[in-house]
């Protein structure tokens, strides 16, 4: 057998690796390139089917807020000096304007327990024994005196620890008497004033010095435990009416109001608040529905158009020309718009200012839809919500195509699934190509042997004649 160098048969001095791959990729390039652009095509439809169900879920959240009969019965409310006062209005609340004046925002109780006095050069320690503190009339913090906390920065982080959920803290103010403790609440309104209570035995300082109100008569004059702050009721009128609310959140004055207290306004200086339909709210998701509705027609349009090019060149497809379900979905649901319903003032989508356009996208005159929302909210109500509504009716046209097991999520399966054939009938050519790649060089490498073969006995019988006596080539 003839042997190669670089793939070059000695017989024939053909480089048959390059012929053999040249065979076998003119064997395998039709089939790779069917298989390639079906792969394309086929995952180019399933990224538009993406972009089509996102666009079709993108509409069907703009139906569900315009299906909610709790929305066209929210209230706006406003106040003139929101750095004094915000508000917020249940749908209980009646339209209407409001004055308010705030004489005195709610505050709570702040105490300066007595200044400690511990012995010169000592550090003050309370010995054993308990403390009790209390805000008005509520549960009180009972912390006990020991070894561990009885010093003024143990007290401190025992009163912080008891009375964290309560609202009581502590914290340590050294004036010209020396450290004392400093309590607040923030419990606000009148009677929640802090009270302390302490009860021991030892120590260099008495316990019974931190008591407030004061009853221990060595602790007098600037180093006394004092009020730093009383706690008091908010006080406001509305309309002229007096109210008073132990928190500066009132939410008891007006019917589904709440008003949070900020600040204290000035004399002659009332603030307006008023309450009134949730108009921009319900403008906003009418909005919503309109741009929602332009994105999934945008999409449509985009996978399913053809564009030309020029006169020697393939157009330009989307990834669904042809198919029939995104056209169906359109036509589905355009029909559904242009249905009319009732027999009130709104009955159509264009009564409240939205139209049809020449590219089928719907164009949205806000001035118009605020002149409806004044005159008719109840109606606009009416064309979206409950069981036969707009909103409604069109969910439910939408639902078979992005529910489970819906029409896109058996396209997508079913695409899936040729993606999941073409990679095995690619697997498949790579197989039956190297299966025909080792035949054909055994082939090549044979015949090339062959001819090496042939070569060599011709050389042979050449020179035995050139040999044999009586046989001479004549020369001139």
């Amino acid at each position: 057998m003839s042997s190669v160098t670089g793939g070059v048969g000695l017989g024939t001095g053909m480089n048959i690796d390059s012929i053999v791959k040249s065979m076998v990729a003119a064997e395998q390039a039709p089939k790779q390139a069917q298989l390639s652009n079906l792969e394309k095509a086929t995952t180019a439809r399933i990224t538009a089917v993406g972009a089509l169900k996102s666009a079709i879920s993108d509409f069907q959240t703009a139906l569900g807020n315009l299906n909610k009969p709790e929305q066209f019965q929210g209230r706006s409310a406003t106040s003139s000096k929101s750095d004094l006062l915000t508000v917020t209005a249940g749908t209980t609340a009646g339209s209407g304007n409001y004055k308010v004046n705030i004489m005195q925002l709610a505050t709570s109780s702040k105490v300066a327990l007595a200044a400690v006095k511990a012995p010169l050069g000592e550090t003050a320690n309370f010995g054993t024994g308990s403390l009790t503190v209390k805000v008005g009339g509520g549960q009180s913090i009972a912390i006990k005196i020991d070894e561990s906390n009885n010093t003024l920065e143990g007290l401190r982080d025992s009163i912080n620890k008891a009375g964290a959920e309560s609202g009581v803290a502590a914290t340590i103010v050294t004036d010209a008497n020396g450290p004392r403790l400093v309590l607040s609440s923030s419990k606000t309104g009148e009677g929640e004033d802090i009270s302390v209570e302490g009860d021991g035995v030892g120590g260099n300082v008495k316990l019974s010095s931190l008591s407030f109100p004061a009853t221990d008569p060595d602790y007098t004059g600037t180093a006394a435990a004092r009020q730093i702050t009383m706690a008091g009721n908010a006080k406001l009128t509305i309309d002229g009416l007096e109210v008073e609310s132990k928190t500066n959140t009132v939410d008891s004055a007006i019917e589904g109001v709440t008003l949070t207290l900020k600040g204290v306004t000035t004399a002659d200086a009332p603030i307006v608040l008023g309450v009134e339909l949730d108009q921009a709210g319900v403008k906003s998701n009418v909005q919503k529905f309109v741009d929602s509705y332009n994105k999934l027609i945008g999409v449509v349009n985009a996978q399913t158009k053809v564009t030309p090019v020029g006169d020697d060149k393939a157009p330009v497809t989307g990834a669904l020309v042809g198919d029939a379900t995104a056209r169906t979905l359109l036509n589905t649901v355009r029909n559904e718009l242009s249905n009319v319903q009732g027999n009130g003032a709104i009955r159509a989508l264009s009564d409240m200012g939205i139209t049809t356009q020449k590219d089928g996208t719907l164009a949205l005159d806000g001035t118009k839809l605020d002149k409806v929302l004044a005159s008719n909210f109840s109606d606009v109500a009416g064309l979206f919500t409950g069981e036969k509504g707009l909103a409604t009716r069109l969910d439910a046209k939408l639902a078979p195509y992005t529910q489970t097991g819906g029409v896109l999520e058996q396209r997508n399966k079913a695409m899936s699934e040729t993606i999941t054939k073409i990679d095995k009938q690619k697997e498949a050519l790579t197989v039956r190509m190297t299966a025909l790649q080792e035949r054909l060089s055994k082939q090549w490498y044979a015949m090339d042997a062959m001819v090496a073969q042939l070569t060599s006995t011709s050389n042979s019988l050449a020179a035995m004649f050139e040999n044999m006596p009586g046989v001479v080539t004549k020369k001139n």
